[in-house]
């Protein structure tokens, strides 16, 4: 199963966590200093919700917060 939203098509995006050291210029010290540089995800906040679908079954579909906040689909039960 896939980490993407079925209804908005959010997925996955990637980043930097970047660490750095150092006192920094208005403390006094000589400014911060990048050490480290690594590769992460940024993964959606998807939930499993049991929706109803067109024929008027229900099915389970992922979806994002984001979504589910706005009511971008019909709820069974």
């Amino acid at each position: 199963m896939s980490r993407v939203c079925e209804i908005c098509g959010k997925g996955p995006m990637a980043g930097n966590t970047i660490v750095r050291h150092g006192l920094a210029k208005y403390k006094g010290g000589i400014g911060l200093h990048t050490t480290g540089i690594t590769k992460r995800r940024f993964l959606p906040n998807l939930k499993n919700i049991r929706v109803k679908s067109e024929a008027g079954n229900t099915k389970s579909i992922r979806i994002c917060a984001a979504c589910l906040k706005q009511d971008k689909f019909v709820k069974a039960g």
